[in-house]
């Protein structure tokens, strides 16, 4: 098949990532609705943010081991559709059981997030697979309308709440339920490539060389997606709280610059980018500086400046990894990328909780500081990794 008959597979995965966003953003902008409403303890509220990211590491691990147990194609096509299912169940439980209506809320996103699990896992080998001239861009694009979903989601649900009522967000949940059907009837009607990895002699004799490369992008997109994922968690309670700016504009100065700078700087790179391990490192050091100001800074402007410029220098180091990782181990295939899958979901869930951790025995600002420590990381391991890649590249080449 030609790269043409694809592209309706490529907007199928457009569709679904960006959708994919709603199970990320939406039950935060929500939680102090669910407290307010059903008496849902602080605690509790955590447990779901918990829950959704180790149901998303349960999927991942699970295909890193028998993903060639699943038929992938069916597993792909049906996925939008438990998206809908898990927020349709988040939204209509409570509406019928208000009393145990935490019970719904738990089963919701269990589901959803299996979903969510698998759109990590699966979207991007499938996007990889996809015959294309410049896969980079491909890969690239893919991403950033994730970005470009939280801001919509953002935006979307902070000014539904502001002008229509927190009182009604069963119906917001309801909305965003409703556009993931789109991807699944994309997905129906369209073909799917080949996501299986290219077995050649030279994978097969050099194993050793190929465990410690996916080992060393595995712990890149840990600690990319530590940087990303601390800032993209904590930023509106830390412009609240730490800033003293209002909720509602704090989310669409904060939250919805922070997600747009990422779209535009993925977008940029799909029309422009070459050289991703030099743009890896650039974000490493960019996160690096950003959080150390963010953490430092005793005035409001330069540490709000670092905040959303995070959204810069983070865009790339999820995607980024997953190019780098591409371009240089041989025969990568799902499991490889549900190993990254885990990776990038394991440090969405320990950086934020870091901060939260340091936050309550200290201050949010603290917790920016102490999060520094993840992109700093995330510098010396890049290093590492681009100079095996490249000795590895060297021997390769001299025989």
């Amino acid at each position: 098949m030609t790269d043409s008959k694809f592209k309706r597979t490529k907007f199928a995965c457009y569709s679904a990532y960006f959708t994919m966003s709603s199970v990320f953003c939406l039950p935060p902008l929500l939680f102090v609705t669910f407290r307010e409403m059903y008496g849902i303890s602080w605690t509790l509220l955590g447990t779901l943010v918990l829950t959704n990211f180790c149901t998303q590491l349960a999927v991942d691990l699970i295909f890193t081991v028998f993903s060639k147990k699943f038929n992938i194609q069916w597993v792909v096509k049906i996925m939008p559709l438990i998206t809908s299912l898990g927020l349709l169940i988040y939204a209509l439980f409570p509406m019928f059981f208000p009393d145990i209506a935490y019970v719904g809320l738990l089963i919701g996103t269990v589901i959803f997030s299996v979903s969510a699990g698998l759109s990590e896992v699966l979207l991007s080998p499938l996007i990889a697979a996809i015959p294309s001239d410049n896969p980079q861009r491909d890969m690239s694009m893919l991403h950033s309308l994730y970005a470009f979903g939280v801001f919509s989601v953002v935006v979307i649900g902070t000014l539904f709440i502001k002008l229509i009522g927190a009182e009604y967000w069963m119906y917001l949940t309801m909305f965003f339920a409703a556009l993931p059907i789109i991807a699944a009837v994309l997905f129906m009607l369209s073909p799917m490539s080949d996501m299986s990895p290219s077995e050649s002699t030279t994978v097969v004799t050099k194993t050793k060389t190929r465990t410690i490369g996916i080992a060393l992008c595995v712990g890149c997109i840990f600690f990319g997606s530590c940087a990303e994922n601390a800032m993209s968690n904590w930023i509106s309670g830390y412009m609240e709280a730490q800033l003293h700016i209002d909720k509602a504009l704090g989310d669409i100065l904060g939250v919805a610059m922070f997600a747009i700078l990422l779209g535009i700087t993925r977008i940029s790179y799909a029309k422009w980018g070459k050289n991703i391990s030099k743009m890896l490192l650039i974000g490493m050091i960019g996160s690096s500086i950003c959080y150390l100001i963010a953490g430092l800074s005793a005035h409001v402007v330069p540490a709000f400046i670092a905040c959303v410029l995070t959204g810069v220098f983070t865009a790339m180091l999820w995607p980024g990894t997953l190019i780098m990782m591409e371009e240089k181990v041989p025969g990568v295939g799902v499991a490889s990328y549900a190993l990254m899958a885990a990776g990038g979901d394991l440090g969405a869930s320990v950086a934020p909780q870091l901060i939260g951790i340091v936050a309550d025995h200290s201050s949010l600002q603290t917790g920016m500081l102490v999060s520094a420590i993840f992109p700093i990381l995330g510098v010396i391991l890049l290093i590492v990794a681009i100079r095996f890649f490249k000795t590895k590249s060297a021997e390769t080449t001299s025989i």
